[in-house]
């Protein structure tokens, strides 16, 4: 079967995860091509592969089929919507937008040039994540009432001196857009459609435009109720990454640093695995990011192939970042936001 080029855009921080997942899936993707703006960021690991220090030059002179954008969140837009209107398939890290406008753009965009937009949430592909969905889908909880999310990490104040565009309203967001956009996701993956959000924002410590820590409660359309506790500020290191739910039939805490061990797993019906069954999913992980990104460029291929459907495409990505706008609104009006933004 023939083999997907890929170029990848954007050597920063997660880039790592990327240029893995492309070698785990090699026999269906090659890297064809590398951008960034600094040249000093080549991969020396991948000194055979062309390396481009414009976006303009890489689709003038490269040849690829799909692009993966690890730039800016901010940048995401206008990036995406220039290689799609060259005739290109587009996998862009979270989020796909940091403006609600921007990611209704994006869609448009996609769908003119019948092209694929795909919005990286390898979360949702981790299997103690998968285990937890299978639990909600099959009806283990019953009822949900509660969900919670902490999302209890540290951000020092070089992390965010790193690069100018951090800790930026325009390129960045903040620690519930940047940070925790993952978790957001998954609340709403979870649970299902948000009705309404209220959000508390604060910038306590870092020297930063956008929070470092938040607060949201919500209101599912199910009529679970819930929240989430955000925060870049905990000392010494990354404490926890949870979801908690609790259901008429069954409680279950899916903790650790990053979403990646069962801390409690009670339930009443027998069709459930025992607790050290669960704990079969745990896996090791040596960053907060898991280990769903080979998985995810695996359901891209299938979907490129037209032999599944993807598992966050644009269209799901727009739903995560509906949520986190809406929290942003909250916040800035100090009201509740119910969604749908627009009818």
């Amino acid at each position: 079967m023939e083999k997907y080029k890929v170029a990848l855009v954007g050597c920063g921080r997660i880039s790592k995860k990327h240029f893995d997942a492309i070698y785990d899936n090699r026999e269906r993707m090659e890297l064809v091509a590398v951008c960034d703006i600094d040249p000093t960021r080549k991969n020396d690991s991948i000194p055979d592969v062309p390396f481009f220090d414009s976006l303009q030059s890489l689709v003038k002179h490269g040849d690829f089929d799909l692009a993966t954008l690890c730039t800016p969140s901010g940048l995401h837009p206008k990036q995406a919507i220039y290689l799609a209107e060259h005739g290109h398939h587009v996998i862009t890290e979270k989020p796909m937008a940091t403006r609600w406008q921007d990611g209704l753009e994006m869609i448009k965009a996609f769908d003119k040039a019948d092209k694929w937009l795909f919005v990286v949430k390898q979360n949702r592909l981790n299997p103690t994540v998968q285990l937890l969905k299978k639990a909600i889908d099959e009806g283990w909880f019953g009822k949900i009432y509660t969900i919670h999310s902490n999302v209890f990490w540290t951000r020092p104040q070089d992390y965010y001196d790193q690069d100018a565009w951090r800790g930026t309203w325009e390129f960045d967001g903040g620690a519930l857009m940047n940070q925790a956009s993952h978790y957001v996701d998954l609340l709403e993956w979870l649970g299902g459609p948000v009705e309404c959000v209220q959000a508390i924002m604060a910038t306590q410590a870092r020297k930063i435009e956008v929070e470092d820590s938040a607060v949201i409660n919500l209101k599912w359309r199910r009529g679970t109720i819930g929240s989430m506790c955000i925060s870049m500020l905990t000392y010494p290191k990354n404490l926890e990454g949870s979801i908690t739910i609790l259901g008429e039939n069954g409680t279950a805490k899916l903790g650790g640093v990053a979403l990646n061990q069962f801390e409690t797993w009670e339930f009443a019906t027998p069709k459930a695995p025992t607790k050290e069954q669960a704990n079969s999913n745990d896996y090791q992980i040596t960053s907060v990011y898991g280990n769903g990104h080979g998985p995810y460029y695996e359901n891209v291929i299938q979907a490129l192939d037209g032999a599944a459907k993807p598992i966050a495409d644009g269209r799901e990505g727009l739903r995560s970042l509906e949520l986190l706008i809406a929290c942003y609104r909250s916040a800035q009006l100090n009201k509740s936001i119910h969604l749908p933004l627009e009818l």
